[in-house]
């Protein structure tokens, strides 16, 4: 600052210089479709949709498998279970709650009866989280599912 109390033109200059930058980086994250936070980290692209979940996906604690094929505009997906057999699910769901797709998962067969895989998915990390029930013997577990 001068005597009289203004901002020196060099810490003016130095001021602009670091708005210019802010905005360049700000418009560079919303053009690659990733905007920033309030935290200065990038956000994940708000682009999800049902054909997220397409693709393999698997499980690293015992490397279980689910393969989605498709999945309609009313959410019905086609997919294949494999542990490490191949295994069709009886009932396969996609949905939306409010931004969160999630995926719901049937097994009626080779003892996992009523089995059921409830997952979220999370754009940040690419991942599907959630519960796995094994109906058999009663027991809920939480499960992450990374695509393969």
């Amino acid at each position: 600052m001068t005597a009289m109390g203004r901002p020196s033109s060099a810490m003016a200059v130095a001021c602009l210089a670091a708005l210019a930058l802010t905005t360049i980086v700000a418009e560079t994250a919303i053009a690659q479709g990733v905007a920033p936070t309030a935290s200065g980290k990038a956000a994940p692209p708000a682009n999800v949709s049902f054909d997220t979940l397409k693709g393999t996906w698997v499980r690293p604690d015992g490397g279980y498998r689910i393969v989605i094929g498709n999945v309609g505009a009313d959410g019905r997906i086609e997919a294949t279970y494999y542990n490490p057999s191949q295994l069709p699910f009886a009932k396969a769901q996609a949905s939306m709650n409010g931004a969160q797709l999630r995926a719901s998962f049937e097994l009626r067969a080779g003892g996992y009866d009523g089995s059921t895989y409830d997952l979220a998915y999370d754009p940040a990390s690419d991942r599907l989280s959630g519960v796995y029930f094994q109906a058999v013997i009663k027991q809920k577990f939480d499960v992450y599912f990374v695509r393969k």
